[in-house]
């Protein structure tokens, strides 16, 4: 509390004490702002007049050190025009002099109430937010509930991550999901490709450069580094980085600094290396092409993501998320994959992991005509059988309705017209055959 009257610091302290609140009185607003420098408040109560400075000049203050904090103001006749003010820059409340003991308890009370459940908002946001960030690695395969517990774990520290797995695997949504937990997560995390950009280019684009430093140079240019400063750097395909590149590279892991092309002035920045690469780094590294030296700086931690068929029981669950993904991005309504479907999907290899797997539900479901996905749909090779039977030539180049129309309708002659034998044959509800027979 600050105000120059001391009796009514004393008899606001007291008052407050029997409430249970821990208070703090000093007369001055230099040594207000002093004291809530040294132990920030919950609640700051200020007088609008003080021997050295105005009340709103304190508030305006502490919302900057603190924009969390409440604030009371204390006026008396003739400054109701400034408590106004005050309530228009944040403050949460104003008590008129002579203080009414009611009325200090009562917008104390309310001004901690509100801060109480605001704190409470932002610690549910912050789990809900944390919830589904874990849950952008989607599957509850043993491994990758083992990967998600590592990545929590390392969150929080600020070690090099060095995440390695085959391309479509998640190497990038790994890395959303360790800055996103970090405490970095209000920062930047900037994100660099060393596959997709031209070696010549690289360096420019992770270090900057000056006016001048080379042709075209119309003007300096921050580099991805003092973009990501205080945040978090994804360095994507690490491994196709040059040399002389990873040597500038290992002296910001080293002490935290580099220059501009074309500068001499050294620039100190905080950032958190995350690296990817589907490489063997060893081997690049017996080969020549990746310095050992760095391969160290960042893998301090290594996360190894599996591949799609390494994990199969994770399929169903990708392929009922990508479906309610896609059926609701593109407004149709389908809403199921048929066994037999299901069946061909696990049967597959998935050479290119998980973006395969969302590419296939997204052709699947542009192409579909009714509510299920049907086996037909798929461009995957389909799920191999134990037996054969009879067959039909559909010649390439046929409309897709039109030739799903001759499979259902041989089909059902294969059958004598028993439409439900039929559906379970071609591995779709007996309500989706229905429909597609009266059609």
């Amino acid at each position: 509390m600050i105000d120059d009257e001391e009796a009514l610091c004393a008899a606001a302290e007291k008052i407050l004490t029997k409430e249970g609140y821990r208070v703090n009185t000093v007369h001055t607003a230099a040594a207000g702002l002093a004291q809530f420098r040294a132990d920030v408040p919950d609640l700051l109560i200020t007088d609008l007049r003080l021997p050295d400075g105005d009340g709103i000049e304190v508030l305006r203050q502490a919302k900057e050190l603190q924009p969390t904090v409440e604030v009371i103001v204390i006026t008396g006749y003739g400054t109701v025009a400034k408590a106004v003010e005050a309530m228009r820059l944040g403050a949460y409340d104003f008590i008129a002099k002579p203080l009414d003991r009611a009325a200090l308890v009562k917008a104390c009370s309310r001004a901690v109430e509100k801060q109480r459940l605001a704190a409470e908002n932002r610690r549910l946001r912050e789990e809900l937010q944390q919830q589904r960030t874990e849950d952008a690695l989607i599957g509850n395969s043993p491994a990758l509930v083992s990967i998600k517990k590592l990545i929590r774990q390392i969150a929080p520290t600020d070690v090099a991550v060095l995440i390695q797995g085959d391309s479509g695997t998640g190497k990038e949504v790994a890395a959303d999901m360790i800055h996103a937990l970090s405490p970095r997560r209000n920062a930047p995390l900037v994100k660099i490709s060393c596959a997709a950009i031209p070696e010549t280019l690289l360096e420019s684009e992770l270090f900057g450069y000056e006016r001048g430093a080379f042709t075209g140079a119309a003007g300096p240019k921050p580099g991805k580094l003092e973009l990501a400063d205080g945040g978090t750097l994804f360095l994507d395909e690490i491994a196709e980085m040059s040399p002389p590149l990873q040597a500038k590279l290992l002296r910001v892991l080293q002490d935290g600094r580099f220059q501009r092309l074309g500068s001499t002035r050294d620039i100190q920045i905080d950032v958190r290396i995350i690296s990817a690469t589907h490489v063997d780094i060893p081997k690049a590294i017996e080969a020549g092409k990746f310095r050992s030296d760095l391969y160290f700086r960042l893998n301090v931690v290594q996360i190894l993501l599996p591949s799609l068929r390494q994990r199969p029981e994770d399929v169903p669950v990708l392929a009922d998320f990508f479906l309610k993904k896609f059926a609701a991005k593109m407004q149709k309504p389908v809403r199921a994959i048929a066994p037999a479907a299901l069946d061909q999907l696990l049967a597959h290899s998935w050479p290119g992991n998980v973006r395969e797997l969302e590419n296939a539900i997204q052709r699947a479901i542009a192409v579909a005509a009714g509510d299920t996905i049907e086996s037909f749909h798929f461009a995957v090779p389909p799920a191999a059988t134990a037996t054969t039977g009879p067959s039909i030539t559909i010649p390439i180049g046929t409309p897709l309705a039109e030739a799903n129309d001759r499979l259902i309708a041989e089909t059902l002659r294969l059958c004598a017209g028993d439409k439900e034998k039929a559906a379970r044959m071609l591995g779709i509800s007996s309500r989706t055959l229905y429909r597609r027979a009266a059609k």
